[in-house]
């Protein structure tokens, strides 16, 4: 029989203001451990810091722009567009003016795996 979640489970989230993180799917909310997917509604002006995670993101920008830097320049990822990020690869996420977004990690995210800038 199929497994209904009825809700996700809300994160907190890092970063210069405070995100919407919402997990369907993950080590918190279902006990996944192979697979995450996260909706996240980010306000205008926020931003993390870099990463160098050992999963690969795949994220689906909803509506909005997330501004994705990476080694080599940056990237805006608007509404109906996607971006795939490699395990290992440094990348920063910003929302210059707002975004709703969802976010599937492989494995599923960590903060054990992030590798976040200090």
């Amino acid at each position: 029989m199929p497994r209904l979640i009825e809700q996700p489970t809300i994160i907190q989230s890092a970063g210069t203001k405070p995100k919407r993180i919402e997990e369907y799917a993950g080590r918190v909310n279902s006990g996944h451990g192979a697979v995450s997917i996260a909706r996240m509604r980010s306000p205008a002006g926020w931003q993390e810091p870099g990463q160098r995670p050992e999963f690969e993101e795949i994220t689906l920008v909803l509506s909005g722009t997330l501004r994705v830097e990476y080694e080599g320049g940056v990237l805006d990822v608007n509404g109906g567009q996607a971006i795939v990020a490699a395990p290992g690869e440094w990348i920063r996420y910003s929302t210059p003016h707002g975004a709703e977004y969802v976010a599937v990690c492989l494995p599923a995210f960590s903060p054990a795996t992030v590798h976040r800038d200090e």
